[in-house]
C-alpha cells in the first residue's frame, strides 16, 4: 500500500499499511529532523519513504499538524483523494 502522511507544510510518500494515529506521530517524528547515522526503530521499519509513486496509486492519508499550514498543492491532492473515496484521517481529531 502506499499513502501519504502529512506534517504542516511537509508531507511524505509513504510505503506501508495506514499507520495507527500514535504510529503516524512517531513516523512524522523519526523523519522530520534529519540525524546522521540514526537507525529505524524496529516498530517504525514496516514504513518507508518513497520517492516516485503515482497519485493514483495512494490509498490513504493522514495529517499530522505542524507548526506551519498545509502547502496549497498538498490540500490539492488531499481533496483529489477525498473525492476518490479515501478518508483523509488527522491526529488531531477522535476520527480514524
Amino acid at each position: 500500500m502506499v499513502g501519504i502522511l502529512v506534517h504542516g507544510n511537509n508531507h511524505f510518500i509513504v510505503r506501508g499499511r495506514l499507520p495507527d494515529r500514535a504510529t503516524s506521530l512517531a513516523l512524522v517524528q523519526h523523519w522530520s529532523i534529519i540525524q546522521i547515522g540514526r537507525t529505524t526503530p524496529d516498530s517504525l521499519q514496516a514504513w518507508t519513504i518513497s520517492t516516485r509513486e503515482f497519485r493514483e496509486n495512494l490509498q490513504w492519508a493522514v495529517v499530522v499538524p505542524g507548526e506551519s499550514e498545509t502547502s496549497a498543492s498538498v490540500e490539492i491532492l488531499l481533496g483529489e483523494l477525498k473525492a476518490r473515496g479515501i478518508t483523509i484521517h488527522n491526529s488531531s481529531t477522535d476520527e480514524w
